[in-house]
């Protein structure tokens, strides 16, 4: 049994292989090939770009493949949605789609637009947005450097944007967001009644969400008596109950427990406080919650 997995080619790529590192299922790519190459044998890779992602999967050439929600919305194809990977290119937040128009622009809400030109690489969804609203706008699709067309190509624009900077280096202003995405791993509905090909797809799935679950949190652990214990608790901002574990002398407790990185310069002072002893932060490769 083997899976056929796509991985987005552009700028999803090094993000996605990144997380399937830490997953512990690196891939490896050439730069001349649009294959590649995983640890697992069971599975193949193919680099396809995240916007035809959900046709390959959908006619069956892909088992399943990670692309963003907004590409399978705007292909309106049927595929089955295997979980919600939050991360993007330079982040781990979701990304929106915002209807842009420019700074000095007299127009403040898309109802200001009827008639007037709109931009976009999302056509399907910005249409829909717009007929939803009762407003009719020529939507024109854009091969690429959307931002610079206001406002002599177009009078505004649906671009894709993660912190808005590069719309504000345009000198565009955002009046709403058309929708709200974030990565996705999608499979081909014959597949995902495969018992073997959806469990697989399952454990990958789950290998990765817990590789995401561990970015920016470390693992602490520490023995306290357990007269302060007690005081211990009080100060971890654990994600459960944290593991707590006799030891050899009776009046001693160990504590495992997982906090954020980000944290661990005011935790760890104060754990010392407590009483803790023996304190041993450590990185983590996974976290399944």
């Amino acid at each position: 049994m083997r899976i056929r997995l796509g991985i987005p080619k552009g700028s999803l790529q090094e993000a996605t292989l990144q997380l399937f590192a830490r997953a512990g299922l690196p891939i490896f790519t050439n730069g001349r090939s649009y294959f590649a190459t995983m640890g697992d044998p069971e599975v193949e890779c193919m680099l396809i770009r995240a916007q035809e992602m959900a046709r390959y999967v959908e006619h069956g050439v892909l088992d399943a493949g990670l692309t963003g929600l907004d590409w399978v919305v705007e292909s309106g194809l049927e595929v089955v949605t295997v979980s919600d990977l939050i991360y993007a290119k330079q982040s781990r937040g979701k990304v929106r789609w915002v209807l842009a128009v420019p700074e000095d622009s007299p127009h403040q809400r898309a109802e200001d637009l009827s008639n007037r030109i709109i931009a976009t690489e999302l056509v399907s969804v910005t249409r829909k947005y717009f007929e939803n609203k009762g407003v009719g706008v020529e939507v024109e699709f854009s091969w690429g450097a959307t931002e610079v067309k206001p406002p002599m190509l177009a009078d505004a624009i649906v671009e894709v944007t993660e912190t808005g900077s590069s719309l504000r280096a345009n000198h565009l202003r955002i009046i709403d967001t058309v929708l709200e995405s974030n990565t996705q791993i999608i499979a081909n509905k014959k597949a995902w009644c495969d018992s073997q090909k959806r469990r697989k797809l399952e454990n990958l799935a789950l290998m990765l969400r817990g590789a995401m679950d561990a970015q920016n949190r470390v693992g602490l652990m520490l023995n306290v008596r357990k007269q302060d214990l007690a005081a211990v608790l009080a100060v971890l901002p654990a994600l459960k109950n944290p593991t707590i574990s006799t030891l050899s002398d009776g009046d001693w407790v160990a504590v495992n427990t997982v906090i954020e990185e980000s944290t661990a310069w005011q935790v760890i002072p104060r754990l010392k406080e407590a009483n803790g002893q023996g304190i041993v932060e450590y990185p983590l490769n996974k976290v399944v919650l």
